[in-house]
């Protein structure tokens, strides 16, 4: 996992008013916290935190004057109409320390011939992996899977150095047959027309 340099620039200004005024200079407004430490309210350059939040669980390197710290997205607040970031919490980590997330699951393979779904139960899983060492994702294979198949958190193999943080018996992924409709009777159509 790399980590993406920033420089925020600490904030004094609050509210409505003055968050407008720094998303309007292509910035973002943003806090952060942790560690038991009063929060910092800083302001991020807009372009570079959007390219950096593509990534899940991005670290994050904050110049914070001149002091640098490391943190991952918390809570990411986009606009509703045209998705660009109104606000984001950021969380502060250190180097070897253990943090809970949520990375996301995909599939591969193609399941066996026939009429199946997949049903995707768990579209992230909760894991506790080092803060410098967080796995962007895990591959799940559904191959050859039939109806009524499913993938517990346990069989999903997690890279080096991550744990589950859910229930191990918990269902990420089923797989379920396909139920056609039953076509109408002739004359039901009819009735209903009359009525």
């Amino acid at each position: 996992m790399s980590e993406v340099k920033l420089a925020a620039e600490v904030r004094n200004s609050f509210g409505k008013g003055a968050a407008r005024s720094i998303r309007r200079e292509n910035k973002v407004p943003a806090v952060v916290y942790g560690h038991g430490s009063e929060p910092v309210h800083v302001t991020l350059p807009g372009h570079e935190l959007l390219l950096a939040l593509r990534t899940p669980n991005v670290l994050l390197s904050l110049d914070i004057e001149g002091k640098n710290e490391l943190a991952i997205p918390k809570a990411v607040q986009r606009d509703a109409i045209k998705g660009y970031l109104v606000h984001v919490d950021l969380l502060l980590v250190k180097r070897g320390e253990k943090v809970t997330v949520e990375i996301p699951v995909e599939t591969e393979g193609e399941l066996a011939p026939g009429s199946f779904l997949v049903e995707n139960v768990l579209n992230t899983l909760t894991v506790e992996a080092e803060a410098t060492h967080i796995p962007t994702g895990v591959t799940v294979s559904i191959a050859g899977l039939e109806a009524g198949a499913s993938i517990h958190a346990k069989d999903i193999a997690l890279p080096k150095g991550t744990t589950l943080a859910i229930d191990p018996e918990a269902v990420v992924i089923q797989i379920l047959a396909a139920q056609a409709e039953e076509p109408a009777a002739e004359g039901e159509g009819d009735e209903a027309a009359e009525a």
